[in-house]
């Protein structure tokens, strides 16, 4: 099989690669990403040297490169992670989300459309969103498959815009598709601009640990191999055309958060925790944020026998640990270093 993947130098589809490719030497695997700001090709060192994976540098918005893509390598399964996914970048310029999540999918639709026509046996589209399409809850309740989209950011909007896009594509010309809807995820390979990995390297070199508000909005922590365990189950058992939610049983608030991992830094480093926790700082809260998501998986686990393999204390300090012993990546992201690396030896490639 041919499987193409999106955004997958980013950091769940580059988790999914990793785990993927080594174990499936009998499928094609092409990393279809932009390689943007927070693409990094040095996440998927280890599968370069391999027969079954390719990395093309293709902007899934760019209709003719996404042709010559399918062209070259005519792909039985689609798996969309590509997305601009940072809430805040969204708040400050919607364009280039509206751009990648909303235009990129549709081309992304129509390329399947086109090139699998009426010769869809064996073909998938699987698209891989996100629980904040839902909008916020109360103090009570959960997020299930049927729950209503009320969306309160550019991020999330343009999000559940691609969902329905992916919908009516099914309905309309009968394109296969799967559709999942996760919680947060956190883990290695995550760039150091989302909560997790921002408060782990801020307490380690002892810089402020900004926390919206009051730090009470909570969220579903979700490992990412186990969403990527999840999403590879509904690949290959989920009915198509079905949606399935995906989510770590772990509704934590932000503020516990940044206590456990300031607790974790201290415990793994030797630092004093008290000192960790001072590093606290409440900021001003962002417009729209919702104040709590939680998912219900019960169809998943029920229909797929999937659940989550981590709990939030073995996932948060894997990360903590891997964000501990990974100084160089972490180092060259931070620096924007990998880009010079990804211009040396991706600049001029193209799907061929």
């Amino acid at each position: 099989m041919n499987i193409v993947v999106t955004g997958g130098a980013g950091f769940i589809g580059a988790n999914f690669l990793n785990l993927l490719v080594p174990r499936h030497p009998e499928h094609r695997f092409v990393n279809v990403d932009k390689l943007t700001y927070a693409a990094n090709p040095k996440s998927l060192a280890a599968l370069e040297e391999g027969d079954n994976y390719v990395l093309e540098r293709v902007d899934i918005a760019d209709a003719e490169a996404v042709d010559r893509l399918f062209e070259a390598h005519a792909p039985d399964l689609v798996v969309h992670f590509a997305a601009e996914s940072h809430v805040d970048r969204s708040i400050l310029g919607p364009g280039e989300f509206v751009r990648t999540n909303v235009e990129g999918t549709f081309t992304l639709l129509e390329a399947c459309r086109r090139h699998w026509g009426g010769k869809t046996d064996g073909k998938l589209f699987h698209h891989v969103s996100t629980d904040e399409v839902y909008g916020s809850l109360g103090a009570t309740g959960m997020f299930t498959e049927e729950t209503r989209y009320d969306p309160s950011s550019p991020y999330s909007a343009s999000k559940a815009a691609s969902d329905h896009l992916v919908r009516a594509w099914g309905r309309t010309y009968g394109l296969p598709f799967k559709l999942t809807n996760c919680s947060n995820n956190y883990g290695p390979l995550q760039f150091p601009e989302k909560l997790i990995p921002l408060m782990i390297l801020n307490a380690v070199e002892r810089k402020k640990l900004p926390i919206y508000g009051t730090g009470e909005n909570v969220r579903d922590w979700l490992y990412v191999t186990d969403h990527c365990e999840a999403i590879w189950k509904v690949i290959q058992e989920g009915a198509t055309g079905e949606t399935y939610n995906i989510g770590g049983h772990n509704e934590v608030m932000n503020i516990d958060v940044v206590d456990r991992i300031c607790q974790l830094v201290a415990e793994e480093t030797g630092a004093d925790p008290a000192e960790l926790l001072g590093l606290k700082e409440f900021v001003k809260d962002r417009p729209g944020h919702d104040m709590r998501y939680a998912i219900d998986a019960s169809k998943i686990e029920k229909d797929l026998g999937w659940t989550p393999a981590e709990t939030f204390e073995t996932g948060m300090r894997k990360t903590v640990r891997w964000y501990l012993q990974n100084e160089e990546w972490v180092r060259d992201v931070r620096s924007g270093a990998y880009k010079d690396w990804i211009e040396a030896n991706y600049g001029d490639r193209e799907a061929s």
